[in-house]
């Protein structure tokens, strides 16, 4: 948490905007909150508004912030949860895409000045899940590992429960995002992983399968390479 402040014109004045969080993970099309609270000393608040510097190419004065309400990029998607409580305001945005990556802030205004628009707000990344294979290439028998990953540590989820699935049929669940299994000859199979209360946002699938068929008298020679494409 950071506390934001501003001396006013008056020495007894000190306006303020203190985020909850400085930096949010997500994954992709999960809601998200964006929290502040905020104080104008003796000012009165006679407006305020959530806002992305990465819209400013959108705005009609690239000076002055339009409100992310108004954004089309983002219609239907933004609403203040909360913001009738004085002092506290709250950026919901659902369904979330990876383009909606990028840093968020609070600004309100009063008689006299307009607060918080010169300093950091809050910084969120949207992810997914994601199967990784290693190694890609291994002789038959050799043990293959797939991990469940994504590019940042899930800021809601700090201890997930992976869920893996073979095929598109459950295979197990664990605490660690690992999988280890041996390769075998013949056919391939598609895994992909989500996360506990979270199945629906799961990975894409992975195949995982050999790249090529030779006779028999040179399976001694055989190396089973990995071919790991997204479906």
């Amino acid at each position: 948490r950071v506390n934001l402040y501003v001396s006013g014109i008056q020495s007894q004045s000190c306006s303020r905007v203190t985020y909850t969080k400085r930096r949010i993970c997500v994954l992709k099309g999960s809601t998200v909150d964006i929290s502040c609270t905020y104080g104008s000393g003796y000012d009165t608040v006679t407006s305020s508004l959530w806002f992305s510097p990465k819209q400013s190419f959108s705005w009609r004065d690239k000076l002055i912030p339009e409100d992310l309400t108004t954004d089309p990029g983002y219609a239907g998607r933004v609403e203040y949860a909360g913001e009738k409580e004085r002092g506290r305001s709250t950026l919901r945005i659902t369904d979330l895409r990876e383009e909606d990556s990028a840093e968020y802030k609070f600004i309100f205004n009063t008689q006299t000045s307009r607060w918080g628009y010169s300093f950091p707000g809050t910084t969120l990344t949207v992810t997914d899940l994601q199967v990784k294979v290693i190694p890609d290439t291994v002789t038959e028998g050799s043990w293959v590992k797939l991990t469940c990953s994504t590019t940042c540590t899930l800021t809601e989820i700090p201890n997930p429960t992976y869920i893996w699935y073979k095929n598109g049929e459950y295979l197990f669940s664990d605490s660690s995002p690992q999988y280890h299994y041996s390769v075998s000859r013949g056919g391939s199979d598609s895994y992909s992983c989500a996360l506990r209360d979270h199945e629906k946002l799961s990975s894409s699938k992975v195949t995982v399968g050999e790249c090529c068929d030779l006779p028999p008298e040179f399976s001694s020679l055989i190396v089973n390479r990995l071919d790991i494409f997204s479906q």
